[in-house]
């Protein structure tokens, strides 16, 4: 099993002063090696095809690249999960203010809520933070799990590694599902038949 997560949004409360309203968290799980690595390619190809460079970035893809996107990976077999964080309605005073601590709770949060599905994962997180913080996030996660849920963690760079990059496009679409943006659910609903569930945190 292959699960690769991804998230969107910032850790920070000032909501009037520019932090975002909701921060995303989501895994894309594939039960196949084999099938994650025929996904992988054909984004590849799509890369080379659109001339796409350095990477697959939501947030700097233009429409007809996304529509692209979310048609060259429909028929790979794999499952998305996500976790919605309203930040309004966050009271707790540490992750208010401890950006590590935020992330870290959120993104167990999606994982020990799945992990009857979770068995022997090898895990890729894009990679974000210093070595110390990933340190920390690794072995906070394996302590929070139950035994034979994960097999490793690994934290990869987006531009080097297709299957990250899916998981950036997948985030991005359903962070753009709560904006009141025009095109809020346009690719929201190319990959809704893969989204397994999606849940609001409260």
């Amino acid at each position: 099993m292959l699960v690769l997560i991804d998230e969107s949004g910032d850790p920070g409360f000032k909501l009037n002063k520019g932090s975002s309203a909701y921060f995303i968290v989501s895994m894309v799980v594939f039960a196949s090696f084999d099938e994650a690595e025929k996904c992988s390619l054909a984004i590849q190809k799509l890369q080379q095809d659109q001339r796409i460079f350095p990477e697959f970035k939501f947030s700097n893809c233009r429409k007809e690249i996304k529509d692209k996107f979310f048609k060259c990976i429909k028929p790979y077999n794999f499952q998305i999960y996500a976790l919605a964080v309203p930040k309004a309605e966050i009271y707790s005073a540490a992750l208010r203010t401890d950006c590590d601590k935020f992330y870290n709770f959120f993104v167990r949060q999606l994982l020990t809520y799945h992990d009857n599905l979770l068995r022997d994962a090898h895990i890729k997180i894009d990679e974000s933070g210093d070595r110390e913080f990933k340190n920390e996030m690794a072995t906070y996660i394996r302590r929070m799990m139950k035994t034979g849920c994960i097999k490793n963690i690994k934290f990869k760079k987006s531009k080097g590694d297709h299957l990250i990059q899916l998981a950036d496009m997948i985030t991005g679409a359903i962070v753009r599902s709560y904006s009141s943006k025009r095109d809020s659910t346009r690719w929201h609903g190319m990959i809704a038949p893969k989204i397994n569930n999606l849940w609001k945190f409260k």
